[in-house]
């Protein structure tokens, strides 16, 4: 009996996979407003209502869909974070690991830009995100976050100014976020985090086209400045 529960365990799990990789192409080629069931179903081959046993709706899918793509890249900065602290002869400065967390992030956009749109585009029309993706949405930032304070920690930080009017909403921030570290690093970090995905946004939807094509020698800059305004040591220009 274990072994047809077994058996039955992996065949819905590769009937989800390819589910799943026929919704992505849709992505690619149509957006994903447009994503249907009715369409993956047809192109795999599937009744709609065998589908619908996968996934009931097409909010359903979506959420896995944006659940594996925010795994994917949390998955990537965890592991350029983990390299960057295993580097030799020595570990690298903390800002050179932001800077390598950076890049990865940045890799696997370019690599995956269907995916990164849906999790860092335009919201999708009448989809509005369960909590199911607040962990996996977390991920990336929580590196950035365990870099700033395990650089705080080691050697501390060279803490930005913080003004008068932004006081209270940097403590705020910080009391939700980080509470271990100072409001104005933590306030300098979210600032320093939009920027990267701006980058990284201008980059992939076309608007460096005719402008920067020096762009990963400009991404590398700009990430190891914005390293340095959250104040991490150790930047390529230090």
């Amino acid at each position: 009996m274990s072994s047809i529960r077994g058996a039955r365990e992996r065949a819905r799990i590769e009937v989800t996979a390819a589910i799943k990789d026929e919704a992505r192409k849709q992505l690619a080629a149509e957006g994903a407003a447009r994503l249907s069931l009715r369409a993956v179903a047809r192109e795999l081959g599937m009744a709609s209502s065998a589908l619908y046993r996968y996934f009931p709706s097409r909010d359903d899918l979506l959420t896995a869909l944006i659940v594996d793509a925010y795994d994917a890249v949390g998955q990537v900065a965890e592991d350029a974070r983990a390299a960057a602290d295993r580097a030799r002869p020595r570990p690298a400065p903390y800002a050179q690991r932001w800077v390598a967390v950076a890049g990865a992030v940045r890799e696997w956009a370019l690599a995956h830009p269907h995916e990164y749109a849906l999790i860092y585009g335009s919201p999708v029309p009448g989809y509005s995100a369960p909590r199911d993706t607040v962990g996996p949405a977390s991920r990336v930032g929580l590196v950035f976050v365990g870099l700033l304070r395990d650089g705080f920690r080691a050697d501390g930080l060279a803490v930005p100014p913080l003004a008068r009017e932004l006081r209270p909403e940097a403590e705020r921030i910080t009391a939700e976020l980080a509470p271990d570290l100072p409001p104005a690093a933590v306030l300098a970090l979210v600032a320093a985090w939009a920027q990267l995905f701006g980058l990284i946004s201008f980059e992939l939807f076309g608007q460096f086209n005719r402008v920067v094509e020096a762009r990963e020698q400009l991404f590398r800059r700009a990430a190891g400045e914005l390293a340095r305004s959250v104040g991490l040591r150790g930047g390529p220009a230090d």
